[in-house]
């Protein structure tokens, strides 16, 4: 579904991402583990064309997607779940969740929608809340409810589990499982500081290190230090 191939990306001069490679097989649940500062968000953006890369590819399903702007990286059914949630506070809980479908003219938003509340009833609850009076752990939700209404094959979520109580945690694991399993072949990219959360959802996990990837089987001193 997704191959990073050899990407390097620079902010403001420096170094960030540093030939960094990685897969997420089609119907996969992927972690990318890594301290603060190691580059995961850096990764995701440069997935969702937010970033211009130096150097290397990004494929989704065999296709480069150089050349895409963010929005169009949407349209190819990549939904993206930012660490800071970035809800708009004027809004209601289910308009957040809707702005995708606005925006691009998602064909059976409704349906869609549907299969959101069904398989996340907790949010259903909060549907016409305004977004500002949800907690953080129930913004998270909601931030991967929009996620999935944009994303039909790939899920970019960048730390879901950070400042989450651990009930809410289980829940979100819960979720984007059943959201996956929802969606045949739907695949999952997850970034975590952490093992903790993201060991119960993915299948394989890569640490990254100043830039660069690698195996969690081929690494166990750099996993010990991410714990």
């Amino acid at each position: 579904m997704l191959k990073v191939d050899g990407v390097t990306v620079k902010i403001a001069g420096f170094t960030i991402l540093r030939g960094l490679n990685l897969e997420v097989e089609t119907g996969s649940i992927v972690g990318l583990i890594g301290r603060n500062g190691a580059g995961k968000t850096t990764t995701l953006r440069s997935i969702m064309g937010l970033m211009e890369l130096e150097s290397g590819d990004i494929q989704l399903e065999g296709r480069s997607l150089k050349g895409l702007a963010p929005h169009q990286r949407a349209s190819a059914g990549i939904g993206y779940m930012p660490e800071d949630r970035r809800l708009i506070p004027a809004l209601s809980v289910e308009q957040n969740i809707l702005i995708p479908a606005w925006a691009r003219n998602i064909p059976r938003a409704e349906e869609r929608l549907a299969l959101i509340y069904r398989l996340m009833p907790e949010v259903k609850a909060l549907a016409q809340r305004p977004s500002t009076q949800c907690s953080g752990g129930q913004q998270k939700l909601v931030a991967l409810a929009r996620c999935f209404m944009s994303g039909s094959k790939l899920l970019l979520l960048d730390e879901p589990f950070e400042g989450v109580a651990p009930a809410l945690s289980q829940r979100l694991v819960q979720a984007t499982k059943e959201l996956a399993t929802a969606e045949m072949g739907m695949s999952v990219l997850v970034c975590e500081s952490e093992f903790k959360w993201a060991r119960l959802l993915a299948q394989k996990t890569y640490i990254i290190e100043r830039g660069e990837t690698r195996d969690e089987s081929d690494a166990p001193a750099a996993a010990h230090a991410a714990h």
